[in-house]
């Protein structure tokens, strides 16, 4: 039986499988290990990076059921993100070992807070709709706008998964829109179609204005008015849910924010892990705040778990204090 969301906010009846399948590319990330730039020729640190791979890190920690699929080279690269995610709890058996395409590598340049991406024909760019159909059982599914970019092949499968429903699962969209990646222009039709055609759709207001010219939280529900439930986050505002006719807004709570990357991870975690525990949907708001503020306070995509006490203060009765 499908797991789709409830009127209350929580998600119907569902049997067997993970909680949550992750579906995307994780790279190997290369990083000056200190705050030099990359022209500096520094030791580089090397760690694993990907979104919906650090989402489901994230989920793991919270403690999920989650699987990450994907797609990595034979290399050393491609062994260390499986020993990585297994080590984090996070089911791996569902990852297809590339013998002739390499994983994706990308560079951190902490000048500027440049990216260099190398994953033009890398494993997971031969992610296909045959890749679509080996997914395993699970209640939901998560995906981002990142991987309709990596490939056409990549592009076809995320549009069979979202608009053709080969699996019963709800449908989680992180938008995630990568410039460097593909320009706004060619990105918005797209990421819109994708977006109005999924259960669950997580962006950024300043992410949708740039890609559609939508300026405030309700334009972009306007503009995204198929999605079923859509989570606008607003930075240092605050983040709305809007369903149908209703919405919730929970404030972003002060943190001194060290480095963003992975907060939006991070966030999409905390309000799947409530949607799991079938909280209402302004609990995962708040348990999504809880989670990306991990993150804003160190340096890697992951920040450390929340104490478990606090994560259940969070559900039971919205309290993250």
């Amino acid at each position: 039986m499908t797991r789709r969301e409830g009127e209350d906010g929580a998600m119907t009846d569902a049997t067997g499988g993970f909680d949550v399948v992750c579906l995307g590319e994780s790279m190997a990330l290369l990083a000056p290990e200190s705050i030099g730039p990359l022209t500096d020729g520094t030791a580089l640190r090397l760690s694993v990076a990907g979104a919906e791979s650090n989402v489901a890190v994230n989920l793991a920690g919270l403690g999920a059921d989650v699987a990450w699929c994907g797609r990595v080279g034979a290399d050393p690269f491609g062994a260390m993100i499986i020993d990585r995610l297994s080590d984090a709890g996070v089911d791996v058996g569902s990852i297809q070992v590339d013998t002739t395409l390499p994983t994706g590598v990308y560079f951190k340049d902490p000048q500027g807070g440049t990216v260099y991406y190398y994953r033009s024909g890398s494993a997971a760019s031969a992610i296909d709709t045959s890749f679509i159909a080996r997914l395993p059982t699970t209640k939901l599914i998560h995906v981002s706008g990142i991987t309709p970019a990596l490939s056409p092949h990549c592009a076809e499968a995320v549009q069979h998964l979202i608009v053709d429903r080969p699996h019963p699962a709800t449908i989680s969209f992180d938008v995630n829109h990568r410039e460097k990646l593909w320009p706004a222009e060619f990105a918005a039709p797209v990421l819109r179609r994708l977006a109005n055609a999924s259960d669950l759709v997580f962006v950024g207001r300043d992410e949708a204005e740039n890609l559609w010219g939508t300026a405030t939280p309700q334009q972009v529900r306007d503009h995204l008015d198929q999605v079923a439930t859509l989570v606008v986050k607003d930075g240092a505002v605050g983040a709305t849910v809007y369903c149908g006719n209703d919405e919730w807004f929970v404030p972003t709570p002060p943190v001194t924010v060290v480095e963003p990357v992975g907060a939006g991870d991070a966030f999409a975690a905390g309000y799947l892990y409530a949607l799991t525990r079938n909280a209402h949907r302004e609990v995962g708001l708040r348990l999504g705040h809880l989670m990306a503020a991990a993150v804003l306070g160190v340096t890697g995509d992951i920040g450390p778990a929340p104490d478990p006490a606090q994560i259940e203060r969070v559900i039971t009765d919205g309290d993250g204090r």
